[in-house]
């Protein structure tokens, strides 16, 4: 009979520490406290309210379930083993190698939640995408892009909603907004923000050469009720025809609204109603935003200074290059990972990718301290 008890103690010290970074004991007293906010007749009075306090606590008591689930599994594997040693049943040994290998899998998916310590990673996120140098290629990219994170938001079960898109000249498009909602919806995005390289031989040229072309990719979460002020007269707005991308128009009046805050060069558009003042406030709630996301970051970014911490890569510099001409090849420029399945990427299989880059933050932010 094997002894697994080095097998058993290993799975132990991970439990203990999925418990931490879970935050266990804390979700237990917070579950309780949404609890009774869920049985106030009149919490659906604010409906956003409502909504947030029964994410938070499906999202609470779904850690809770999990964690529980895994530590009755693993009692019962060490009863289990201690009664086939006790009686030198050596017919249970395979049991018992199935039920440590399960817990082991399991516990190495629920480890990636540890790497969400942004404060805001768990919040929803509002992308854009900017087609940068390469012409026509470049608005294709852009397109390109916003199909391959439709795609993969689309198997990952997340929400995406299309704020607004801008249609290239020929193709594509040249610039594009959407909101993602769904758990760490922002922390799995942040390694997305910067600019992505695309070579290949252009289907937009008649002479059938290599481009190489760029588009950027910014990601911001979207913060409930931003605590920021703005001024009115520091806004500009833009009203369009609200039209999605490839030229399928939602309707025939300028709806649409663009609102840009001067002094930053934010930009927030909204084109989901039908009416322009519900698109203003829309696309102003999701400035705010914005302007708050940036707010922060840039205090972060002086308290590193001052740190002496080294900017992490982000907006404006170059991460992933996705090659389909002279050979296959999509690799992230931080993390070395890369595979040969350009097509697969393109269609939504980012998880590589994301979870390569959070693994990378973490090792980077211990490097640094």
């Amino acid at each position: 009979m094997r002894d697994f008890t080095d097998d058993l103690r290993e799975l132990r010290r991970r439990l203990d520490e999925a418990a931490g970074y879970l935050r266990i004991d804390e979700g237990r007293d917070r579950v309780v406290e949404l609890e009774a906010e869920m049985q106030r007749p009149d919490l659906w009075d604010d409906a956003e309210l409502a909504k947030r306090v029964n994410t938070e606590y499906a999202n609470v008591k779904d850690d809770l379930d999990h964690y529980d689930g895994l530590s009755g599994q693993f009692d019962d594997a060490e009863v289990l083993h201690e009664l086939a040693r006790e009686e030198g049943d050596e017919s249970q040994e395979a049991d018992i190698a199935e039920q440590v290998a399960s817990i082991s899998h399991a516990l190495d998916q629920l480890e990636l939640r540890s790497l969400f310590t942004g404060e805001h990673d768990d919040a929803p996120c509002i992308v854009q995408i900017n087609a940068k140098d390469g012409g026509v290629d470049a608005q294709d990219f852009a397109e390109m892009l916003l199909r391959m994170y439709a795609r993969w938001a689309e198997n990952r079960g997340f929400d995406i909603t299309l704020n607004y898109a801008s249609e290239g000249v020929e193709a594509g498009i040249n610039s594009c907004e959407f909101t993602l909602k769904g758990r760490y919806a922002y922390g799995l995005m942040t390694g997305e923000r910067g600019t992505h390289r695309l070579v290949r031989i252009s289907p937009f040229d008649n002479q059938g050469r290599r481009q190489t072309s760029f588009a950027a990719v910014q990601v911001w979460p979207e913060l409930d009720a931003p605590d920021v002020d703005v001024n009115e007269a520091d806004i500009r707005m833009e009203v369009f025809r609200a039209s999605g991308a490839g030229g399928q128009h939602v309707n025939k009046t300028s709806s649409a609204v663009r609102l840009i805050h001067e002094p930053t060069g934010m930009v927030a558009s909204s084109q989901e109603e039908r009416s322009q003042l519900q698109n203003r406030e829309r696309a102003m709630t999701r400035l705010k935003s914005l302007i708050a996301a940036k707010i922060e970051e840039e205090h972060q970014a002086e308290l590193d200074a001052i740190g002496g911490k080294q900017a992490q890569v982000g907006w404006g510099s170059q991460i992933r290059s996705y090659v389909m001409q002279p050979y296959q090849m999509v690799k992230d420029l931080r993390t070395e990972i890369e595979t040969a399945n350009v097509d697969g990427v393109l269609s939504g299989e980012l998880d590589q990718f994301m979870e390569g880059f959070l693994r990378w933050r973490r090792a980077e932010a211990a490097a640094d301290a």
